[in-house]
C-alpha cells in the first residue's frame, strides 16, 4: 500500500513538471513591460494660438480644466518650484501668473487651493525672454533694455507687480541670468554688429548697478541658460561662458559649423554642462568646465528638442515623426521610434513637445489636442482635447504621486 502511494506521489509530480515546462515553451514572447502612469501631483499646461484659451491637463486621469488669459498666442514657462507659470504676452507688454496649487514638500505634495492665475502681474514694454531662479520670475524686455522682476513668495499678494531693474542699455532683443548670490548677467547692445543681436554680457545687481563690464564682444547673442555658477549663451563668435566674479571666455563652435551657432541653450542636472541647439547642425553636449562641445545628434529635420522636467534626458523629435531619447549622462539613445505623423518643413503650425520622467506630451495643432508617448513602448497611449489650435506648452507641478 505505501509503494502505491509513493508511485502517485511521483506521477503526480512528474505530471506537474512536464505541465510547467509545456507552458514555458508555448509562451516565448518577452514579459511584457509594465504599463506606467504619469505622477499625481503633475499638469500640463497650454496656451492656444488663436484665442484666449488655456487648459490645464491632468494626464494621469486624461481631464482637463479652461481658463482665459488676457490675450491670445501666450508664451508659458514653469517657475523654479515647479508650482507656477509665468505667461508672457510680448505684443501686449503683459506678463501673468498661474498657480497649479500644489505645494511640495520633497518626499510628498499638499494641495494648497484650486488652480488659479495669481495676483502678481506685470506691465513692460515687450517682455521677451524668461528665467525663474533663486526665487524670482526674471524677464527681459526687449522694448526698452530692462529687466522686470517678481518674486514667486508674492504670486498670490494681493497687488503684487514686477519691479523694474534699469541697468541703462540700449532696446534690444536681449537676455538675462540669475546667479546663485543673487547678481544678474546681462546682454548688451553697442551697435558694433547690424541688427537686433546684442554682442556683450555684463554684470549687475538687484539695482542696475553694474559690477563687472564686459571683457568678451561677440558678433551676435541669442539663447542662454544658467546653472546659478555659471551662465551660458549662444554666439555667432562661439559658446559664451560668463561667471559671476566677471570671468568670461568664449568655446569654440566646432570646425564643420561655418556659420551657424547655437540659438538655443538649454539647461541640465549636472553643473557645468548644458545642451547647444541650432536647426542648421543639431544637438550638442557642451561642458563649459572642460571647454567640449560633443555632438549628441546631428540632424537639419529637429523641429522639437527638449530637456526633461527633471533634465537628465533629452528628447528629440524630428519632422520624419520619429523620437529619440537621450541619456544625458552617455548621451546615449536609450529609446527610439516612430511617435508621430510626418510633419511638412512649411507645416504653418509644427508640435510642441515636453518631457517628464515617462512620457513625451507632444500637441496636434492639426486635431485640437495633446497626445501623451509611452517613453517605455514608444506609443501614444492618449490624445487629450484641449483647444482648437494649441500652441504653448509647458509642465507644472511635481513627479511625486504621494500625499501628506
Amino acid at each position: 500500500m505505501k509503494n502505491n502511494y509513493y508511485k502517485l506521489i511521483f506521477l503526480f509530480a512528474l505530471s506537474t513538471l512536464t505541465f510547467s515546462c509545456s507552458n514555458d515553451d508555448d509562451n516565448t514572447t518577452e514579459t511584457p513591460i509594465e504599463k506606467l502612469t504619469e505622477h499625481k501631483y503633475l499638469r500640463i499646461f497650454l496656451s492656444d494660438e488663436k484665442t484666449t484659451a488655456l487648459t490645464l491637463v491632468n494626464p494621469l486621469e486624461a481631464t482637463t480644466s479652461s481658463f482665459d488669459a488676457k490675450f491670445a498666442k501666450s508664451a508659458l514657462y514653469t517657475t523654479e518650484s515647479g508650482r507656477y507659470a509665468g505667461i508672457i504676452h510680448r505684443a501686449n507688454n503683459t506678463v501673468e501668473t498661474f498657480d497649479s496649487g500644489f505645494e511640495s514638500h520633497g518626499d510628498h505634495v499638499d494641495v494648497d487651493g484650486i488652480p488659479k492665475f495669481g495676483a502678481l502681474v506685470g506691465q513692460s514694454v515687450t517682455p521677451t525672454h524668461f528665467k525663474s531662479k533663486i526665487g524670482e520670475l526674471l524677464t527681459f524686455n526687449d522694448g526698452d533694455g530692462t529687466l522686470s522682476v517678481g518674486k514667486e513668495s508674492e504670486i498670490n499678494t494681493a497687488g503684487a507687480k514686477f519691479k523694474l531693474i534699469n541697468a541703462g542699455l540700449l532696446a534690444h532683443h536681449g537676455a538675462m541670468a540669475s546667479f546663485t548670490n543673487g547678481t544678474y548677467a546681462i546682454t548688451q547692445k553697442d551697435n558694433s554688429v547690424t541688427g537686433t543681436l546684442p554682442e556683450k554680457v555684463k554684470i549687475i545687481d538687484a539695482i542696475g548697478k553694474t559690477l563687472f563690464e564686459a571683457t568678451v564682444a561677440t558678433k551676435g547673442i541669442h539663447g542662454n541658460a544658467t546653472d546659478g555658477t555659471y551662465a551660458v549663451f549662444g554666439s555667432a563668435s562661439g559658446v559664451l561662458v560668463v561667471e559671476s566674479s566677471g570671468k568670461q571666455k568664449l568655446i569654440t563652435l566646432p570646425e564643420d559649423f561655418g556659420t551657424a551657432w547655437f540659438g538655443t541653450i538649454l539647461e541640465t542636472k549636472a553643473k557645468g554642462k548644458f545642451i547647444g541647439y541650432t536647426a542648421a547642425k543639431g544637438a550638442y553636449a557642451i561642458d563649459v568646465v572642460n571647454g567640449t562641445i560633443k555632438p549628441i545628434l546631428q540632424s537639419t529635420n529637429i523641429i522639437q528638442c527638449k530637456v526633461s522636467y527633471n533634465a537628465t534626458k533629452l528628447g528629440i523629435l524630428l519632422n520624419t515623426g520619429e523620437f529619440k531619447l537621450f541619456n544625458l549622462t552617455s548621451l546615449q539613445v536609450e529609446k527610439e521610434g516612430k511617435a508621430i505623423g510626418q510633419t511638412a518643413s512649411d507645416a504653418p503650425s509644427k508640435p510642441q513637445m515636453q518631457l517628464t520622467e515617462r512620457f513625451a506630451y507632444i500637441t496636434s495643432p492639426t486635431t485640437g489636442e495633446l497626445w501623451q508617448l509611452d517613453l517605455a513602448t514608444m506609443a501614444i497611449v492618449k490624445k487629450i482635447k484641449v483647444s482648437a489650435t494649441p500652441y504653448a506648452i509647458t509642465i507644472l507641478g511635481f513627479e511625486n504621486s504621494k500625499s501628506h
